[in-house]
């Protein structure tokens, strides 16, 4: 079984975080939420990578970091598995923080889901990709989402 660590940049992003980790519950996932800032703790940060890692358990990280985004990417540039940010908008600054989110140095691709419940959607279907069961569960999950659909659509009809 995996374990996908959800890493926050500081605490003010535990909702944020906290909805991934429901989403991913959904699923059956196990998650474990951090805080590991790069800016103020990257020592910190880069000790919790080597343990992860050493561990060999987290098949996919998952970043919650605004502002500045350094996080996913010194996340990404530190571990082999595949890394989603997925940055908390902040109406503060138009939107203009995702920017640090969407672009990152040369061999650094951590990939950008901006809504929770859909990264743990992405989360899913990487697992997915070595786990029949996990498969089924989402297209399960796919399907009501297309029942629920045609029956908004049929009530309104109506």
């Amino acid at each position: 079984m995996s374990l996908v660590p959800i890493i926050m940049g500081s605490r003010s992003d535990l909702t944020h975080a906290e909805a991934i980790a429901e989403g991913l519950r959904t699923f059956g996932i196990a998650s474990e939420i951090r805080v590991a800032s790069a800016h103020k703790a990257a020592r910190y940060l880069l000790d919790l990578l080597a343990e992860y890692e050493a561990d060999g358990q987290p098949t996919v990280y998952v970043t919650v970091a605004g502002r500045s985004n350094a996080l996913s990417g010194l996340v990404d540039a530190n571990v082999t598995a595949p890394v989603i940010a997925c940055p908390p908008y902040s109406d503060r600054f138009g939107g203009a923080d995702l920017f640090s989110s969407l672009r990152m140095p040369s061999g650094v691709a951590p990939a950008v889901v901006l809504e929770p419940a859909a990264a743990a959607v992405l989360v899913a279907k990487i697992l997915a990709l070595g786990d029949p069961a996990l498969r089924e569960r989402i297209a399960q999950a796919q399907s009501q989402a297309t029942e629920t659909i045609i029956a908004a659509d049929k009530a309104l009809q109506a």
